[in-house]
């Protein structure tokens, strides 16, 4: 197994609200299996799978919606390792190899993070400095990069 083969192949997305772009508000949900860990939802691409199809299940299964419009793309894969504990069980995979996008709620569309098998307790919209200074740690850099491109486009 190659190096480029340890990283699973995932997608997220920086969600926000349906009354973007007057408001600049972004979804982020904290764990329920990591004490104070926010994040934005993400999740694996299974083989075969297009990132787009990923994006959209992976929305439903985690918020219970895929009610949204795709604002951008960041350009590129983005990765980072996982913390020992968490590369425990993850194993083959040392980290994540990820596919950003930007995505904008529907107007009616209705968040419910009490899902089949939920990832989140709780959720809240926040600014983008925010989510930085919630995020956990091994993922801050990968954060800071696809924020700082999103507010250099003047999307965030």
């Amino acid at each position: 197994m190659s190096k480029k083969d340890l990283y699973r192949p995932n997608v997220a997305m920086i969600i926000v609200s349906d009354t973007y772009p007057q408001k600049k508000e972004i979804f982020l949900a904290q764990r329920n299996d990591l004490r104070d860990v926010w994040q934005f939802p993400q999740g694996g691409i299974d083989e075969g799978e297009e990132v787009i199809e990923a994006l959209f299940r992976e929305l439903e299964e985690e918020i219970g919606t895929n009610r949204v419009e795709v604002i951008a793309e960041y350009p590129e894969w983005v990765s980072y390792d996982f913390p020992l504990k968490i590369a425990q069980n993850m194993k083959p995979f040392i980290g994540q190899k990820q596919r950003y996008f930007l995505v904008k709620l529907h107007k009616n569309a209705k968040i419910n993070i009490d899902t089949k098998e939920p990832e989140f307790s709780d959720y809240k919209f926040v600014t983008a400095d925010e989510a930085l200074t919630l995020s956990a740690s091994f993922k801050k850099d990968v954060y800071e990069s696809v924020i700082n491109y999103f507010k250099d486009e003047g999307l965030l």
